[in-house]
């Protein structure tokens, strides 16, 4: 809300200064943005007028003037502007004067003639844009007066940011109501009074949805001159506020807007053609409005027409065909209530906004439609008016409006939720002074709202209103009292942050990405084909809840691509989402939906930065497999491999740990790479997270004071035997056999893929044992045996020893 502080305090004027206003505002809950004056600071410009001009003998577009300043002696000024004349009056910045800018005036020569001043234009004054020629003064300006005083330059633009709920603070006098609430000053109000009719001219209007529009005030005038100028009084608030003037009557309906807070709309009554309907619209109807566009009409958008189509969109902005002009010499007004739930949305829907869909939306004042009808044909027959002016009877037709029921507040809730003891005498001043209907009983408090305060509907609405009208600043500021108590942490778990420190300190940079995903993701990287959609999604592309996260992976790493990036290493740490009957509704958990973590990691471009001592290669499997294991360390998974829609068939495989699948890692399928134009294939993993919190305590183990023994074995086996089988059978048999008690560990260092010959089909492991022992060195025969038993367990898997 934007408005000039000379306007608000015509109508309330507390012994405040311009800051104390402000700050009074900002602490009833009316925060200004800002406040300005309506000039920024200069100093020496008076009031002149121009008493002669002739041409500059040496310049076509220059004029040498003869400027009357009040000092007797008129100055000499070479002016260039197209509009200076003789007789004019102007501003003018005399020698010393200092224009903003600190822009000094010096007496000067241009083109061999002297000028001892310069006249200005209101740019040049930093009051608007306009360059067009010089600010032109009303001829009653008086000359010689400091134009700054003259024009009240002084007086400050200022702008409240409101909070959504606070419709009734759309205006002027609402802004008001709020400060008399506050300071106690008088509040004075416009001239409501009726304007009595002169005819028993009325213009016929037919409502047929109440649900769209509660009540309908209408009054037609006639014999009107709509070329008569807007009032400067009025011109200057309108353009303070925000609003240029267009013309008399568009100007009226602005104003009283801004003032009162009630949005109206002026008919050309010429061209109205029968009766006016206010309705829902129908599929397929158009309407041209001001604005100059054509927009579609449904079902859901209310309209005012006549028998020639739709010559308004109700609450939001009038039709070009009815609209007033300078020709127009017959109106009709409309002041109407709209219902807000009629309004809301429909903006968005037609693409633009108005100041009067912002005003009902929120609800404006359901019960002065009349009263403010008269205002506003006062000031139009004030300022319009003719000799031969009519003026109909205000038509006021009362269908549906808001039922105000009393909203009950109890006074030790109230002190208790501001968190201070304030009396029930001070409760009752402020509902008194906010002009609030309200009776007492027993400390509770039942308080009608007024007509024009939509946002009172529960108690915690009447605790605001205390709240802001005792003063914020006078809250008390009392530190948190409580008894705080170290939170065992267990050592058996470790925190998820674990994880993400452990990938960042691995070169990984962290994201964090919304929930809501494209549908072809799902389909793409999980293979699933039903997600959870978004009821009311914020952009088409996010209309489902991810199940997975390698597609917000994929997405960022194109992103990076584009911008010529060459090795991206990125995680994200977040919530999947995936249907889950057996999922009951609590505080952290909606109705059959589970929502685990899940840590992600991608990696792209080559295994290490570009240097001299290690040759370049793109990463592969093995160099995102480590990663994964550093940052699981002291857990341990197995790889298996696995088929999996977004991955490579060959080069992915699911992580397992303590026998349970908690994730994938792999090369990014051939297929997507393709479909997302990537040159190469990224790796990548996710996991569930809450498996990898878990970890043993850790434990004393003595060390051996002798010497371990190392052996190494070699064995044949199919090509398609997997070394975990031979790895997880002697993991197996340590635990039963005794033989192998001193195996310490049992770990493959060779392949070797035979290709030709009688072994061809075949694959060489080598596998190196250590053994050592806590009581006793290993000889040989121990060392024998144990090696021994190892080969009786590999043969039991199908592997034969080496010759």
């Amino acid at each position: 809300m934007l408005f000039s502080e000379e306007w608000l305090r015509h109508y309330i004027n507390p012994a405040l200064s311009s800051e104390e206003l402000c700050e009074t505002l900002t602490m009833g809950g009316l925060e200004v943005e800002g406040a300005e004056t309506i000039a920024p600071s200069f100093t020496g410009i008076v009031v002149a007028q121009v008493l002669e001009v002739a041409d500059h003998p040496n310049a076509d577009k220059l004029h040498v003037c003869k400027v009357d300043v009040g000092e007797g002696e008129p100055l000499q000024i070479v002016c260039g502007a197209p509009n200076v004349a003789t007789g004019v009056k102007v501003p003018c910045a005399k020698v010393g004067a200092v224009l903003p800018g600190d822009f000094k005036i010096k007496k000067a020569k241009l083109r061999g003639v002297e000028s001892s001043g310069m006249l200005c234009s209101s740019r040049e004054l930093g009051i608007d844009e306009d360059h067009k020629g010089l600010w032109l003064l009303p001829e009653d300006a008086p000359v010689g007066e400091d134009i700054r005083k003259y024009a009240r330059l002084d007086d400050k633009r200022i702008e409240v940011k409101l909070t959504p709920n606070r419709g009734d603070a759309l205006s002027v006098i609402g802004i008001g109501r709020d400060l008399r609430a506050m300071t106690g000053a008088e509040l004075k109000m416009p001239d409501f009074s009726a304007v009595a009719p002169t005819c028993q001219c009325t213009h016929q209007v037919n409502i047929e949805a109440s649900e769209l529009c509660g009540r309908f005030a209408g009054r037609v005038v006639r014999g009107l001159n709509a070329k008569a100028p807007t009032p400067l009084w009025m011109k200057e608030r309108l353009e303070r506020s925000g609003q240029r003037s267009i013309s008399a009557l568009v100007d009226i309906s602005n104003y009283v807007m801004l003032e009162v807070g009630r949005p109206s709309h002026i008919f050309d009554l010429a061209k109205l053609n029968g009766p006016l309907t206010v309705r829902w619209g129908k599929a397929g109807e158009k309407a041209e409005l001001l604005n100059g566009q054509t927009v579609d009409i449904d079902e859901t958008i209310g309209v005012i027409a006549d028998d020639a189509g739709i010559e308004a969109i109700a609450g939001i902005m009038g039709g070009n065909h009815a609209s007033v002009s300078l020709d127009t010499n017959e109106i009709f007004i409309e002041a109407a209530f709209w219902w807000p739930t009629a309004i809301q949305g429909r903006t968005r829907k037609l693409n633009f906004s108005t100041d009067a869909a912002h005003r009902f939306e929120r609800g404006v004042d359901f019960a002065s439609n009349v009263e403010h009808i008269e205002y506003i044909t006062r000031l139009i027959v004030d300022i319009c008016g003719t000799p031969n002016t009519k003026i109909g009877p205000v038509v006021d037709q009362v269908l549906s409006l808001p039922e105000r029921k009393p909203v009950t507040m109890r006074a030790d809730r109230c002190c208790k939720v501001i968190g201070m003891q304030i009396p029930v005498e001070k409760m009752s001043e402020c509902f008194t002074h906010l002009g609030f209907t309200f009776e007492l009983k027993d400390g509770v408090f039942s308080v009608v709202p007024p007509s024009y305060r939509f946002d009172i509907e529960i108690e915690e609405d009447l605790i605001e209103e205390v709240a802001r009208l005792y003063g914020y600043q006078n809250l008390p500021e009392v530190p948190p009292v409580s008894t705080l108590a170290m939170m065992e942490q267990p050592e058996g778990r470790r925190d998820r942050h674990d994880l993400r420190k452990k990938l960042a300190l691995l070169g990984f940079q962290e994201l964090v990405n919304f929930s809501f995903v494209e549908r072809k993701w799902e389909e793409d990287f999980a293979g699933n084909t039903d997600p959870i959609t978004v009821l009311n999604p914020i952009a088409s592309q996010m209309g489902v809840m991810r199940s997975q996260i390698i597609g917000n992976l994929v997405d960022i790493l194109k992103f990076n691509l584009n911008r010529k990036a060459e090795r991206v290493n990125v995680f994200e740490l977040g919530r999947i989402f995936r249907r889950d009957p057996s999922v009951k509704g609590s505080d952290s958990s909606v109705q059959g939906i589970n929502q685990p973590l899940h840590i992600a990691a991608l990696s792209y471009g080559t295994s290490a930065p570009q240097q001299w001592g290690v040759a370049s290669r793109q990463v592969d499997f093995y160099d995102l497999k480590g990663v994964l294991e550093e940052m699981i360390a002291p857990l341990t998974a197995r790889f298996e491999p696995i088929n999996h829609p977004a991955l490579h068939p060959g080069r992915s495989a699911k992580v397992i740990l303590s026998g349970e699948e908690i994730g994938f890692i792999g090369e990014l399928h051939p297929r997507l790479m393709n479909e997302y134009d990537l040159p190469h294939a990224p790796i990548v993993f996710e996991l569930d997270v809450e498996p990898l919190l878990n970890i043993d305590v850790p434990s004393y183990k003595p060390v051996s004071k002798f010497q371990p023994v190392s052996r190494d074995v070699a064995v044949l086996v199919e090509d398609k035997k997997s070394v975990q089988d031979l790895l997880d059978a002697i993991k197996r048999a340590r635990k039963t056999d005794p033989r192998l008690l001193s195996l310490v560990s049992f770990d493959l260092f060779d392949v070797y893929r035979m290709k030709e010959g009688n072994d061809a089909g075949m694959k060489s492991l080598a596998f190196t044992a250590k053994l050592q022992r806590l009581d006793q060195a290993i000889n040989d025969e121990e060392a024998d045996t144990v090696m021994k038993t190892i080969l009786e367990v590999l043969a039991s898997c199908g592997a034969t020893l080496r010759k």
